[in-house]
């Protein structure tokens, strides 16, 4: 058994926009993009995977192209820990982070696609089996900047039988506002997407403090000031969540030894894949520290996330993005019902591309 081919594909998704203006790094954000990666074999079985893209898409589209796809072909794709080694360890001087290991996630990822549908077996079933058949999924909507969008989007969630509900936002107004919309028995996230500095974290936590937020997330820059994280969860009465910044195993095992977090959320398409991400839910359930991944994808990431969710000890929740799109090579499959994603049984991921859609959208 070989891997033939490995192919990086950037796709460009455009929102449909109602109006509401969502905002990113002050800008207007119309689209998404997603480094998918296509990994065929010698028994003609293709496994897809997907990398963290956001600004810096160019890099990984590089990392996968020239750097990591040279290294996988003439592989045995399924010896997926000596193949994922051999990365790490041959890689380990262009960094523990960032457009590399992105890279190598999305790698890891259509290994165990891959993986999956050789079994005929659905991935959740290959990693341990769930008796679950659904995941509560919470509705993380974009960043707005102003009240009015915010409540809009938040009521129509709840209205379409999401449960839990998660904030972008940063401003102290808008926040209060959406717990008077939601009313106070509405699980409430805020991403404050590194908004301040340690003293004006604290000072936010405690204005917030009357709110029942069930986490306050990321927020410090720099996101990696640990010593931070643990201050501030030592004096705020919400709980402190961060993770998706972090991208190996031993940077979240420091963190957990320090006590920083109240939830770890890991990002598959950043830690390493499926592999990795595993190996973190082992080491958090250590800690007792729960696990809620940062998966605002939609494909294999999203995909890949719910398969590890499914096969956890601990029941979790999974973030979808609450958002829709002109075109969705995935279309619709991945939408929540009554608040609920239903674990795939395909084998694999359990679903595959559009290609066509994917040709349309590519853009690299």
């Amino acid at each position: 058994m070989k891997i033939t081919h490995i192919e990086a594909i950037l796709i460009r998704m455009a929102l449909k926009l109602d109006g509401a203006q969502p905002m990113a790094s002050g800008e207007v954000k119309r689209d998404t993009y997603t480094v998918m990666v296509r990994v065929d074999t010698d028994d003609g079985l293709s496994g897809f995977g997907e990398a963290f893209a956001n600004t810096g898409w160019m890099a990984t589209h590089a990392a996968i192209k020239h750097v990591i796809a040279p290294r996988c072909i003439g592989r045995d794709p399924t010896q997926i820990p000596d193949l994922m080694h051999s990365l790490y360890r041959g890689l380990f001087n262009c960094g523990r982070s960032g457009p590399i290991v992105f890279a190598m996630s999305a790698i890891d990822i259509a290994l165990w696609d891959l993986a999956g549908k050789r079994a005929g077996l659905p991935l959740y079933r290959m990693l341990g089996g769930s008796a679950r058949s659904s995941i509560p999924a919470y509705a993380s909507l974009l960043r707005y900047g102003e009240s009015a969008a915010v409540n809009q989007h938040l009521r129509q969630a709840l209205d379409r039988g999401y449960r839990l509900i998660k904030l972008h936002e940063s401003n102290p107004d808008i926040i209060r506002a959406a717990r008077r919309e939601a009313g106070p028995d509405v699980p409430i996230m805020v991403d404050c997407v590194c908004a301040w500095q340690l003293e004006e974290a604290i000072a936010m936590s405690r204005r917030l403090a009357d709110l029942n937020l069930t986490w306050i997330e990321e927020p410090l820059y720099p996101p990696d000031d640990h010593a931070g994280l643990v201050r501030l969860r030592s004096v705020s009465s919400i709980p402190v969540a961060a993770g998706e910044n972090v991208s190996n195993l031993f940077e979240f095992k420091r963190l957990f030894e320090a006590g920083a977090l109240s939830y770890a959320q890991p990002s598959v398409t950043k830690v390493g894949g499926i592999s990795e991400l595993r190996k973190i839910f082992a080491l958090a359930e250590s800690f007792a520290v729960p696990v809620v991944p940062h998966s605002p994808y939609f494909g294999p990431g999203f995909l890949a996330s719910v398969h590890v969710c499914a096969a956890s000890t601990r029941q979790t929740w999974i973030e979808r993005s609450y958002c829709a799109f002109e075109d969705n090579p995935f279309g619709d499959a991945m939408h929540p019902k009554n608040g609920e994603i239903m674990i795939p049984q395909g084998s694999g991921l359990g679903l595959d591309p559009d290609m066509q859609l994917v040709e349309k959208l590519r853009v690299a």
